[in-house]
């Protein structure tokens, strides 16, 4: 079997919000993504998956459990080691307004990771920019060099933190909603070149979303994880979790998606949720934590017992009570 890229085990993270009060934003999240795999993580606002991405690349330190580059505990690596983990992880924020300098050029950006890590120079460095800006599909790329970000619309911002992150040659990439601001009319197409460029560069890729439909497209050859307040409540090949998905939350996501064909709407079976609040982070519910809103729930074993991820048939893992044929 092939060594994992990344892999967290048992991972948690707690922030504290007032004195003597914490709350759990990841909790016991165990995950392998191996090299050049596509693993998309979906689930509400506040469900714990950017703080997941933010701990897999560096900017946040787990509270408990471990990290591992390459078969290597990442809080233990120092030096060449930790600058190799560093350059070899990189995240695509979710705001293109935000993430980008508004003071520098294109050229600026680009040639500064360029300058520090590649040590190019003079024609070498221009022509370095140039080749970040073609693979993302920003051409011609010299049209781009001496303007400032807000000069550019949304999916060309994005496309240059794309670019940015491609500069220093990553093995993996976490797309943070990377496409959740811009155009409706350009998501396909930043998504398509995500995906050429995780085919050209042998790149792993985990893409961080709210929308199972997003997800849906983009990992269809890879795998879906779906997280609730925290946990992973399933992880499976994508195909597999769309036909036939076995943690109730998936259930209720995925009979939410609007589908484009009318006659397939109207016989599409709704999955109505027991409630439609989401409890509070600082008031976990004992026992499943999505048994008070689950359409399935089946009682005390529910209420009280915490279900483990448990393997299901050959690759889909899920935390639920609920038995397979149910």
């Amino acid at each position: 079997m092939t060594q994992p890229l990344i892999e967290l085990k048992n991972v948690s993270r707690r922030f504290q919000v007032k004195r003597n009060t914490f709350i759990t934003a990841v909790s016991d999240v165990s995950l392998q993504i191996a090299p050049g795999e596509v693993v998309c993580l979906v689930g509400e606002s506040g469900c714990g998956k950017t703080t997941t991405g933010k701990m897999i690349a560096g900017l946040l330190a787990p509270s408990e459990g471990q990290i591992l580059f390459e078969g290597q505990d990442v809080t233990g690596l120092k030096g060449a080691a930790w600058e190799r983990y560093r350059l070899g992880v990189q995240m695509v924020h979710q705001d293109p307004y935000a993430s980008l300098n508004p003071t520098q050029t294109i050229f600026d950006i680009l040639a500064a990771p360029l300058q520090r890590h590649r040590a190019l120079r003079g024609a070498d460095l221009r022509a370095g920019v140039v080749d970040v800006l073609e693979s993302v599909d920003l051409t011609p790329a010299v049209d781009f060099l001496d303007k400032f970000p807000h000069q550019l619309s949304g999916g060309q911002r994005q496309r240059v933190s794309v670019a940015r992150a491609l500069t220093v040659n990553p093995k993996f990439i976490i797309a943070d909603e990377a496409v959740s601001m811009v155009d409706v009319s350009i998501r396909i197409s930043l998504l398509n070149t995500l995906l050429q460029l995780k085919e050209r560069n042998g790149l792993a890729v985990l893409f961080i979303t709210h929308d199972l439909a997003l997800a849906k497209y983009f990992a269809w050859e890879g795998r879906v994880g779906v997280m609730y307040l925290g946990k992973l409540a399933e992880i499976a090949p994508a195909r597999q979790l769309v036909e036939a998905p076995q943690h109730p939350y998936t259930r209720v996501l995925l009979s939410a998606i609007p589908e484009a064909d009318p006659e397939r709407t109207r016989h599409k079976q709704r999955i109505e949720l027991r409630s439609m609040d989401v409890p509070s982070l600082l008031r976990l519910p004992s026992g499943c934590a999505f048994h008070p809103r689950c359409p399935f729930y089946m009682g005390d074993v529910c209420k009280t017992s915490v279900p483990a991820l448990t393997l299901r048939g050959d690759q889909t893992w899920v935390s639920c009570h609920l038995p397979p044929s149910a």
